[in-house]
C-alpha cells in the first residue's frame, strides 16, 4: 500500500476539530472517539487520567512491544476562542483556498490527524512500534504529559526517539525555552475609599510588585546573550492576567496577577525571580504589620523545563530523514513537552505541520501543503517501521 495519506488526514482533522477541547473543559469525548477508531484497527491503548478523572492522556502502541520504536506526541487541548473575531465556526473545519481553518488545525490537531491517518497501515505492517502519546492540558502548562511520560519510561520497551508534533512547518527543531508561571495574590483590607488610612489597598500594593517585574523584564531583555539562537534571545517575562478590586470607591481587598517567565537556560526561573520573591516576602511582612489578614502569596503553578539541543541527537536525525530536512539547526521560543521527554531520558525532537504564527489566533489555519508534507513524513515513518 502506498496511498496518499492526506485525504484521510483531512477527514480525521475535521473530526478532531469538531470536539471543543478547550483546556478549561474535558477532552474525554475526543479521547473516547479516538479509542473507538483504534479499536477498529485492533490497536491496544490505555488512558492515563488526571486525578479528577475528567481529562485523560491516551497512550497507544501500534506494532510489536519491543524496544527501538518511535513516540508521536501531541496535545489534545486547545486555547479558548472567547472574544476572538472568527469569520467561520472555530469548531468546524472550513477550507478557504489552500488553507484549512479551525481551532487546533495547526496547534496541534493537524499532527494528531496525520498520526491517526498512518495508523491503519502501521497496524498491518509495523515491525518496529509506533507509540501514540496524546496528552491533555498542554496549553496551561504541559500538565498532562508528565504522568504519561512516566508510564512510557517505566512500562514500555524503551523507544529510540520521540517526535513532538508542534507546528514547525515540518522542519526539525532541537530546542525550546522552558516556561514557569507564577500566580501572585496580594490581600489587603477593605474600607471606604475616603478613608484609605483605615485600610490596605491590595491593588496599589500589587502595582508596586508589577512595576518591579516590568523592570526585571527590561533587564532580562538588555542582558540577553547576543549569540543566543532564540528569538527573543534571552529570558522573557510578561504579566498576562490582572484581577483586582470591586468598585472605584472601595479600597481593594484583593488583587491577583499571573506572570510567565520563559528561559532558555542555564539560569533557572527560581534564580531569576529570587530578588522579586524577596521583595514579596518583605511586603508580606509589612502588610501584616498594618493588617494581620493582609499579605502576599506567590505560587509557582507550572515549571516546564527547557529542551536543549542534543549532540548528534537520534531524534533530530530521525525527523530530518522523515521530513527530508537538510536545513540548519533550529530552536523555538515556545514551550512544549519536549523538555519533559528529554528530562526523562528520551532523545527528542519537535517537528509538525503548520506555523506557530497561526497558533492561538482567530481564524487559526494550517496550509494544505503543510498537511501534505506531514503525510509524506508519515509515509516514510510507515516504511521505517516496516523495516524492523
Amino acid at each position: 500500500m502506498n496511498a496518499d495519506l492526506y485525504p484521510a488526514a483531512r477527514d480525521l482533522l475535521a473530526k478532531l476539530v469538531s470536539f471543543d477541547t478547550t483546556s478549561r473543559g474535558s477532552n474525554l469525548a475526543l479521547v473516547e472517539w479516538v479509542e473507538g477508531y483504534l479499536d477498529g484497527l485492533g490497536v491496544p491503548h490505555r488512558r492515563v487520567p488526571n486525578e479528577d478523572g475528567d481529562k485523560s492522556n491516551l497512550l497507544a502502541t501500534i506494532g510489536p512491544a519491543v524496544a527501538g520504536g518511535a513516540v508521536l506526541s501531541g496535545h489534545t487541548d486547545v486555547v479558548p476562542v472567547d472574544g476572538q473575531p472568527w469569520t467561520s465556526n472555530p469548531f468546524e473545519l472550513t477550507q478557504k483556498g489552500e488553507r484549512l481553518y479551525g481551532r487546533g488545525t495547526c496547534d496541534m490537531k493537524g499532527f494528531l490527524a496525520l498520526a491517526l491517518a498512518a495508523a491503519p497501515e502501521l497496524a498491518k505492517t509495523a515491525r518496529r512500534p509506533v507509540h501514540l502519546a496524546f496528552s491533555y492540558d498542554e496549553e496551561i502548562g504541559c500538565l498532562g504529559a508528565p504522568s504519561m511520560i512516566e508510564v512510557i519510561r517505566r512500562e514500555l520497551p524503551a523507544p529510540a526517539v520521540v517526535v513532538v508534533g508542534e507546528p514547525t512547518n515540518m522542519e526539525a527543531v532541537n530546542g525550546h525555552k522552558g516556561i514557569a508561571t507564577f500566580h501572585v495574590t496580594v490581600t489587603g483590607r477593605e474600607c471606604h475609599s475616603s478613608q484609605p488610612h483605615l485600610g490596605v489597598s491590595a491593588v496599589m500594593e500589587a502595582v508596586k510588585l508589577m512595576g518591579s517585574l516590568n523592570a526585571l523584564s527590561a533587564r532580562l531583555w538588555d542582558e540577553a546573550d547576543p549569540n543566543s539562537p532564540f528569538t527573543p534571545k534571552g529570558p522573557t517575562l510578561t504579566i498576562g492576567e490582572v484581577h483586582g478590586g470591586t468598585a472605584h470607591n472601595i479600597i481593594a481587598r484583593e488583587c491577583r496577577f499571573v506572570f510567565d517567565l520563559r528561559t532558555p537556560g542555564p539560569r533557572t526561573p527560581e534564580e531569576i525571580v529570587a530578588p522579586f520573591l524577596a521583595e514579596c516576602a518583605a511586603m508580606d511582612a509589612a502588610l501584616k504589620a498594618r493588617a494581620p489578614e493582609a499579605g502576599v502569596v506567590v505560587e509557582l503553578k507550572t515549571n516546564v523545563p527547557p529542551f536543549m539541543p542534543e549532540a548528534e541527537g537520534a531524534a533530530e536525525v530521525f525527523a530530518r530523514r522523515m521530513a527530508g530536512d537538510n536545513g540548519p539547526p533550529r530552536v523555538v521560543a515556545f514551550a512544549a513537552e519536549a523538555g519533559q521527554f528529554q528530562q526523562a531520558g528520551f532523545s527528542t525532537v519537535i517537528c509538525g505541520p503548520g506555523s506557530i504564527d497561526q497558533a492561538h489566533q482567530p481564524d487559526e489555519f494550517v496550509e494544505i501543503a503543510q498537511l501534505q508534507r506531514g503525510a509524506q513524513f508519515m509515509r516514510r515513518l510507515i516504511e521505517w517501521a516496516a523495516e524492523g
